[in-house]
């Protein structure tokens, strides 16, 4: 049986066109419209007249929830969502829940009562059996069961190739910080990745991790520090993280990367204001949320998505931390 997206394919028009033929919603070219008609007779495409009615009574609106639009990994996500979204005439409802476990799930009543077409989530708090399936979902990062896809990079290699590069700057005695999310999140194969490494290499290396959100920044260095001021190597789960330490470690005496060699994750900083340009794995922000918004859309029409989870391969950026 056809699908929508042979339909799209034979056309050669995205998904959401098929979609706005087929309801007759939107503006579509008569070319394009005469096209897709004719796609539809030549694979006798029947729609899925559940999935139509359902998508029928939804809003042009997509939400898209964040624990914080302030970190600058998820502006720049919401970035490419918003740019995605735009190109099939859909508007973005950003959430901003603060990591606040009781904010996400007030937004998440309020997006069921308001219908949503569907719904981007990228949160790390345990509100599981909050989740309903009555809304298209894509999760970021988060793995919540087997109905909810999610879209993520590769983290656990990321984990081994900050160790590699660590090493091949000339760190002996590296040492991985963090958090620790209260459920598991794909961000955690990123210690797993490291220490993996480590292990294979015959590094000797440290884990420092506090339960996340870390409430206090002061202290959690100072104990860092105080207990570990040994380390030559620093890898930091975020690159937020990576730049809060290099500033602790100015501040102590630590020159980076003469004494120390740091690696962040994310690949926000590499903008030549941030000095220094820190090295960092770089996640293929733009791809992971086009790749989001595009299996959204594959939901919102009823298809079927064999592939739980997406991950998408990270790069090494060399700064001017190793």
């Amino acid at each position: 049986m056809a699908s929508i997206k042979d339909v799209a394919n034979l056309a050669g028009v995205a998904v959401g066109t098929v979609s706005r033929v087929i309801n007759n919603s939107g503006a579509v070219k008569p070319k394009t419209r005469r096209k897709v008609e004719e796609a539809v007779r030549e694979l006798n495409y029947i729609p899925n007249e559940v999935a139509r009615n359902f998508k029928m009574q939804k809003s042009k609106m997509v939400a898209l929830l964040l624990p914080s639009i302030w970190n600058p990994f998820f502006s720049e996500l919401a970035y490419y969502i918003e740019d995605e979204l735009d190109r099939e005439g859909f508007k973005l409802m950003l959430c901003n829940s603060g990591g606040k476990p009781e904010k996400e799930l007030y937004y998440l009543d309020m997006l069921r009562q308001n219908k949503v077409a569907g719904i981007v989530g990228i949160t790390y708090n345990d509100i599981e059996n909050n989740v309903s399936h009555d809304i298209p979902i894509v999760s970021i990062d988060r793995h919540f069961n087997k109905k909810i896809t999610c879209v993520t990079s590769d983290n656990y290699e990321g984990g081994r190739m900050a160790l590699r590069e660590l090493v091949k700057a000339g760190a002996r005695k590296p040492a991985f910080i963090g958090s620790v999310t209260s459920v598991f999140s794909e961000t955690m194969n990123r210690i797993k990745g490291f220490m993996h490494e480590a292990e294979a290499l015959g590094v000797d290396y440290t884990v420092y991790e506090k339960p996340d959100p870390i409430v206090d920044d002061e202290a959690y260095f100072n104990e860092f520090f105080n207990e570990h001021g040994d380390v030559d190597g620093i890898f930091a789960i975020t690159d937020m993280l990576a730049a809060n330490y290099i500033e602790r470690a100015r501040k102590r005496g630590i020159r980076v990367p003469e004494d120390v060699k740091v690696v962040g994750y994310d690949g926000i900083q590499d903008n030549p204001y941030f000095h220094p340009i820190l090295s960092t794995i770089r996640q293929p922000v733009e791809e992971m949320a086009r790749m989001a918004i595009r299996l959204l859309y594959s939901k919102m029409e009823g298809e079927p998505l064999t592939e739980q989870v997406h991950r998408i391969p990270v790069t090494f950026k060399q700064g001017e931390t190793t």
